[in-house]
Parts: C-alpha cells; structure tokens; sequence
C-alpha cells in the first residue's frame, strides 16, 4: 500500500498559504517592534483618568 503522490495543486496552494503566512507573521513582528520602541521611548502617554464626581 504505497501512498498516492501529492496533486499538483496542493503544491501550489501550500507555497501560497507559506507565503501569505510569511507575510502575515513579518506583519505582527513590525507592529511589535514598532509598540515596543514607542513604548520603551516614553512617547506613549496614558491619558489622564477622569476623576467621578
């Protein structure tokens, strides 16, 4: 019982799915890195609490 070789399309939509996530995980490291230098910078302010009276 020998396995069936693998269709010509899955080749071709597994290299897209691996592209698209490629794309998407470089996506989520550059909003990242770019929270985190806004962060450690000090150019992030929380905006004052607004006091319940």
């Amino acid at each position: 019982m020998s396995l069936k070789p693998t269709h010509e399309l899955h080749n071709r939509r597994f290299g897209r799915n691996l592209g698209v996530g490629l794309i998407l995980a470089a996506f989520v490291a550059l909003v990242f890195g770019l929270t985190m230098v806004k962060v450690t910078r000090g150019d992030f302010v929380m905006p004052p609490s607004e006091e319940l009276n």
